[in-house]
């Protein structure tokens, strides 16, 4: 008989143990988004019934067309979406201007100016709530498409600055420096030399941000009235048959509604928020 190899073994029990841990996690993490999912799918009816039916014998769309016809649901989709979209794109190119300037020009003021905007992350929403507010109502930006737009950059503007400050403290000068001798001006410079170096931070950023963006529920929720987003409407959806019975059903759709969309940019985007986190994030 051959002799058992311990180290092979020992391997081998490794690698199994990390794919096990791995699985438990997994299923950890993933369960409840599935059960969100079969839950929105589920007949009212059905949701608590035993024993539990993790597979629903009757799926049903009925949960996302009650959203549609009675929520406002393509309303909610289209606020969210211009927010969004426009403070990725206005604090992104803010923030890649922000981020050369502070990355390449060093000077006592410009650190201090850094280091101000960095450590707002530190402070709560809740302690800026009166009087940003206060001071909307007095601009006539509160409940204002404009106003949402400023707070969501406000809220985005800190880590974006500080990942692609960092980033940029990873490229090479001479490049810009070997453009100059070529006879490329600064802005040449900028748009041609630089910008393209930091895409895959850029689209770090744009991801996580579009994510954060996503979540923010306080933002929309104190500083607007009329204007209704996803995360906010989770919590004002109609009761229907039963005035005391929270709607499983309807929050469970239009909890996945907001989880869908988070999910697939992470799952395609994986590796990029991953290489520009590192990228990015070696040094302050």
């Amino acid at each position: 008989m051959k002799k058992i190899n311990k180290y092979k073994v020992y391997r081998g029990c490794v690698a199994a143990g990390k794919w096990i841990l791995f699985a438990l996690v997994s299923f950890v993490i993933l369960f409840p988004v599935y059960w969100i999912f079969v839950s929105s799918i589920t007949p009212p009816g059905e949701l608590f019934q035993t024993p539990i039916d993790y597979i629903p014998d009757h799926p049903t769309l009925e949960s996302y067309k009650f959203l549609i016809d009675n929520v406002g649901l393509l309303t909610k989709i289209g606020n969210t979406v211009f927010i969004v979209g426009l403070t990725l794109v206005v604090s992104t190119v803010l923030c890649a201007m922000a981020a050369y300037g502070f990355a390449r020009f060093r000077t006592k003021g410009i650190s201090l100016a850094f280091a101000f905007i960095v450590a707002t992350m530190l402070i709560p929403e809740v302690v800026t709530a009166r009087p940003l507010y206060e001071f909307l109502r007095a601009v006539n930006l509160y409940d204002t498409y404009p106003g949402l737009i400023l707070l969501y950059i406000s809220t985005v503007i800190p880590f974006t600055v500080l990942i692609l400050r960092n980033f940029v403290d990873e490229i090479p000068v001479s490049l810009e420096e070997a453009a100059a001798i070529d006879g490329a001006s600064f802005t040449q410079r900028l748009f041609t030399v630089v910008l393209p170096l930091m895409k895959p931070a850029i689209a770090t950023v744009c991801i996580i941000n579009f994510v954060t963006c996503l979540n923010n529920f306080f933002t929309p929720l104190f500083y607007s009235n009329g204007i209704q987003v996803l995360s906010v409407a989770i919590v004002q959806l109609p009761l229907r048959d039963n005035m005391y019975g929270i709607p499983w059903d309807l929050v469970s759709a239009m909890g996945w509604i907001i989880l869908l969309p988070i999910i697939v940019f992470v799952a395609i985007f994986e590796k990029q928020i991953m290489d520009g986190i590192m990228a990015g994030g070696v040094k302050a």
